[in-house]
């Protein structure tokens, strides 16, 4: 059962030929069995899980289920889920019991989905490789020696291992797109507004945003269908008419305008890799679409200014981690400055302190202007270098990361060699805009993910230029032999 899609397993459970009691159990059964070679996860619901499929159940045959009723799935433990731990991957939050839904389980708790349990992921959403939880680092399923990617990697393994058909994520500066790339899955960072993020612990409020992470494009769709939506809680939410992502993905791509950005394939890139995305290229060719060089004269500079704006956002959001109203404390505290000081410093971990440092410092008023200011102006001209493109283009294609996956411990002593993992990734973010990651190959047998970028709430586009490299490929459908 669990080689199937979720549009597969829906006719299946329309059609009486799966219970979603079964196959809940059947994915836990397969949770346990792997977690302690992945680590995938951090808490595991089985009770919750089971009563959610008994009631999904009950949904199907009265004949009231929706797309995802009876689907299991996994959840990024960032987002808030009432009376389960929500810990954010950080000893901070190891305690704490979230005492309400974010939008986004609620919306699946509403649709009838089934929640298998959080996920693994780095600290407050602040890595690149999965390493910085306070849990222990996730495992890749293609080779348990290397990384899955992060800040989303649990979810991302998960998939991948087949413990999950699909699961959520969350992309600040590549945390989706990333982690799916390394580990040969599909994931979407949509645009910044059309996911709530009330309920999703923040780490940079302006970057983040929540999207799906699955086997295809086709569930992407399905599942962004039940994400999305305006949110009258969350101020960053956009109120737009509803979209149907499923509706466009059988388009043919005769006409489709993709560019090509001269600064995607610097010496930074693993030649390898820059072979895989040019076949992936030529494919969209023979099917009628058209490739355009263009030009992204700040993407050279957009992680500079990511590592400003981000940490400072950081060092604001994490402030309320104070040991007084909720989470970690110190124990026996002297005074009051005693107390914020030891739990601060015992409850969060090495990258979380350095970000919250370096953002404090890009926020100090004699460097203010000449930092955080700076950055903001670079984040404009980033914008509209994407705006100027997408008049000519449809599409921007490239890698989505410039190494494959590497090896656990190989850049956890070289933050800047590990701050550049997400060069590809990061200026989508600083302009809001929508981006995807679908499998396009291997190299040294081990997964390349091909980015596609659309301009602002073009996720049915991007989700229908996915769908049909996948209807000539067979990428997405390779599984590491492990977890076969």
């Amino acid at each position: 059962m669990h080689n199937h899609t979720i549009a597969t397993l829906r006719k299946m459970l329309d059609a009486k030929e799966i219970s979603s009691v079964e196959l809940t159990q059947h994915y836990l059964k397969r949770i346990h069995q792997y977690q302690s070679s992945l680590n995938a996860f951090i808490t595991i619901c089985d009770e919750t899980a089971i009563a959610q499929a008994v009631e999904a159940d009950q949904r199907i045959h009265q004949g009231n289920a929706q797309a995802l009723t009876g689907i299991p799935l996994a959840q990024k433990d960032i987002f808030c889920t009432k009376g389960i731990k929500t810990s954010c991957g950080s000893k901070m939050l190891d305690n704490f019991i979230a005492p309400y839904e974010s939008t986004v389980t609620e919306k699946f708790l509403q649709a009838g989905a089934v929640m298998l349990g959080k996920t693994n992921m780095d600290e407050f959403a602040m890595g690149s490789s999965n390493e910085t939880s306070f849990y222990g680092a996730v495992k890749n399923p293609w080779d348990l020696s290397t990384v899955p990617g992060g800040s989303s990697g649990g979810s991302s393994a998960a998939v991948a291992a087949q413990l999950a058909p699909a699961s959520t994520g969350t992309d600040t500066g590549g945390s989706i797109r990333q982690p799916a790339a390394l580990t040969g899955i599909c994931g979407i960072k949509p645009t910044y507004g059309a996911v709530s993020r009330y309920g999703m612990i923040a780490f940079a409020s302006s970057l983040d945003q929540a999207g799906p992470m699955g086997k295809t494009a086709e569930d992407l769709a399905i599942v962004l269908n039940t994400m999305a939506g305006f949110d009258p809680k969350d101020s960053t939410s956009i109120e737009r008419p509803k979209t149907d992502y499923t509706a466009q993905l059988n388009q043919p791509l005769k006409g489709l305008r993709i560019g090509v950005p001269k600064a995607f394939f610097t010496e930074q890139l693993d030649s390898n890799i820059a072979a895989v995305i040019q076949t992936a290229l030529r494919l969209y060719e023979s099917q009628g679409a058209t490739i355009h060089d263009i030009s992204l004269p700040h993407n050279d500079v957009a992680t500079a200014a990511y590592y400003v704006i981000a940490p400072a956002e950081c060092s604001s959001n994490l402030s309320r981690f104070d040991g007084v109203r909720y989470g970690y404390r110190c124990a026996n505290p002297k005074n009051l400055l005693d107390l914020y000081q030891r739990s601060r410093s015992e409850g969060l971990g090495m990258e979380v302190k350095r970000r919250i440092m370096m953002g404090t410092y890009a926020l100090s008023s004699n460097v203010y202007e000449a930092c955080y200011l700076k950055a903001q102006k670079i984040r404009c001209l980033i914008r509209q270098d994407f705006l100027d493109a997408f008049e000519t283009v449809d599409v921007i294609m490239g890698p989505t990361s410039p190494t494959t996956a590497f090896k656990i411990g190989e850049r956890s002593k070289d933050p800047i060699a590990m701050y550049l993992s997400d060069m590809y990734t990061i200026a989508v973010n600083l302009a809001g805009l929508p981006g995807a990651s679908i499998p396009a190959g291997f190299v040294n047998n081990m997964p390349v993910g091909l980015q596609i970028i659309g301009n602002y709430f073009d996720e049915a586009r991007i989700l229908n230029v996915a769908h049909q490299y996948q209807q000539l490929t067979d990428w997405h459908l390779q599984t590491p032999a492990a977890f076969k």
